[in-house]
């Protein structure tokens, strides 16, 4: 009973400003779909994904037959050679994993290239919100495509065209 009490007491107080406050929306996709930039770099670095997978394949594809080959060999290989070719083996392998870690992993060079490309249109697009947040005097901007949940969105307060427009870019209309 204490509960809805509080509820009721807050609702009551705080009532008043929420009509204040507008909210709108942005599809950050639909914004990156529209910016020439953003496809030539999702471009690169797809590209230069594709080229990295391709090596890093090639050198495992040379250790398979590495493998293959010194486990038809090694019936007739001495235990000196044999220990030698092993740990040659082991040592392209380790060396292997350390190109596609180097390549993609958490902090790797596809990241970084992301980063590179990505980031300064990510702040230019958050620039044009902030912008439009100021002037249109929006309390909260949401984003549609990234990881917060929307059940329903009425497009009457989807401002993702108004960001293209903001940023001077042309847009594919919505169907």
């Amino acid at each position: 009973m204490k509960r809805v009490f509080i509820i009721l007491i807050t609702m009551m107080v705080f009532a008043p400003f929420a009509n204040a406050q507008k909210f709108a929306y942005v599809d950050s996709e639909f914004i990156m779909e529209n910016i020439p930039e953003y496809t030539d770099a999702k471009a690169e670095i797809d590209e230069l994904s594709l080229t990295w997978q391709r090596e890093i394949e090639a050198k495992f594809a040379e250790i398979d037959q590495l493998y293959k080959s010194f486990k038809a060999e090694a019936v007739l290989l001495p235990d000196d050679i044999k220990n030698k070719r092993e740990e040659e083996i082991i040592a392209k392998e380790r060396a292997a994993k350390d190109l596609q870690k180097k390549r993609f992993g958490s902090d790797g060079d596809l990241f970084k290239r992301r980063q590179e490309l990505i980031r300064p249109i990510q702040e230019k697009i958050y620039g044009a919100i902030e912008s439009l947040a100021a002037s249109e005097n929006y309390a909260v901007i949401f984003d549609k495509a990234g990881s917060v949940s929307m059940m329903y969105s009425n497009p009457r307060y989807d401002i993702s065209e108004e960001v293209l427009d903001k940023l001077g870019y042309s847009y594919k209309s919505r169907q």
